[in-house]
């Protein structure tokens, strides 16, 4: 998968992509990432890529002319040019505040293509007719603003690029964590406990132990020591709703549950 980040600081990449998995990703070839510097775009004595926004209002505002030329540098085309023009298996993504939440399943949907184009905000924004006439989806990463789109960016590759077949070596490993997607179909066991914790289904993950047993006065649960899976199931999913209803409620609201999970989830509120 090929990643291409337009940017006016491309250095800014160089160190989070050096390290970890997204550093031997790239050195195996199985996913490729090109920070563009925009200024090479802008062609006037000082590069200049902002200008103030029409109708007043403070900051700076980033200008039409050198994202549509880096744009189409990269071989993207206009609306205008004819929409047919686009690859398929290519999006544009605006990062931006206004953006929907970018999510777990957005980065699945993002796993499956071949090629990303980032577009990093920066200042005020981005002219809102390269939106218009070149981007396919506009993304935030949450409910804050940032100085610039390139964190955002690199979220958004990271998540993605995780997703991708043999990035994380062990495949399951993508789908035992928090969002994960769920089984197709929900098997529950006679006391209505989900017999696989394959995939969070939308819910967070559940509380993970390791060595030693025992570490500054606090034990690992003894459930998780017996030897019981079916003991060890149901704790684990009971850990599911829990840390769920106390940290991201709204997502109970979304997720599959089972008439067990819903006697659990009202056993807690109670307490």
């Amino acid at each position: 998968m090929q990643f291409d980040l337009v940017t006016i600081f491309p250095g800014f990449f160089e160190g989070i992509f050096a390290h970890g998995i997204v550093r031997r990703a790239l050195r195996e070839g199985l996913v490729t990432v090109e920070a563009r510097d925009l200024r090479e775009y802008a062609h006037d004595r000082h590069r200049t890529v902002d200008d103030r926004p029409f109708g007043g209002g403070e900051g700076m505002v980033l200008k039409p002319e050198p994202l549509a030329e880096a744009l189409e540098a990269l071989g993207i085309r206009s609306r205008e040019q004819g929409s047919e023009i686009r690859d398929l298996g290519t999006r544009v993504i605006l990062l931006s505040a206004q953006g929907q939440v970018f999510t777990q399943a957005v980065a699945r949907e993002l796993a499956g293509l071949e090629r990303l184009v980032l577009i990093c905000g920066r200042y005020e924004g981005v002219d809102e007719r390269i939106n218009e006439l070149y981007c396919d989806m506009e993304i935030s990463i949450g409910d804050y603003v940032l100085s610039g789109g390139e964190l955002a960016a690199a979220v958004v590759v990271d998540a993605t690029m995780r997703l991708i077949p043999g990035v994380l070596g062990n495949e399951a490993s993508g789908e035992f964590e928090s969002f994960g997607a769920a089984d197709a179909e929900i098997d529950v066991d006679v006391e209505g406990v989900p017999r696989s914790q394959h995939g969070a289904g939308g819910l967070l993950d559940y509380p993970q132990y390791t060595r030693p047993a025992e570490f500054c006065g606090l034990r690992v649960p003894e459930v998780l020591l017996n030897g019981d899976h079916a003991q060890i199931r149901r704790w684990r999913r009971e850990q599911q709703l829990r840390k769920t209803l106390q940290n991201r409620p709204e997502l109970l609201d979304k997720a599959a549950l089972s008439a067990e999970d819903i006697r659990m989830i009202e056993a807690m509120r109670r307490q």
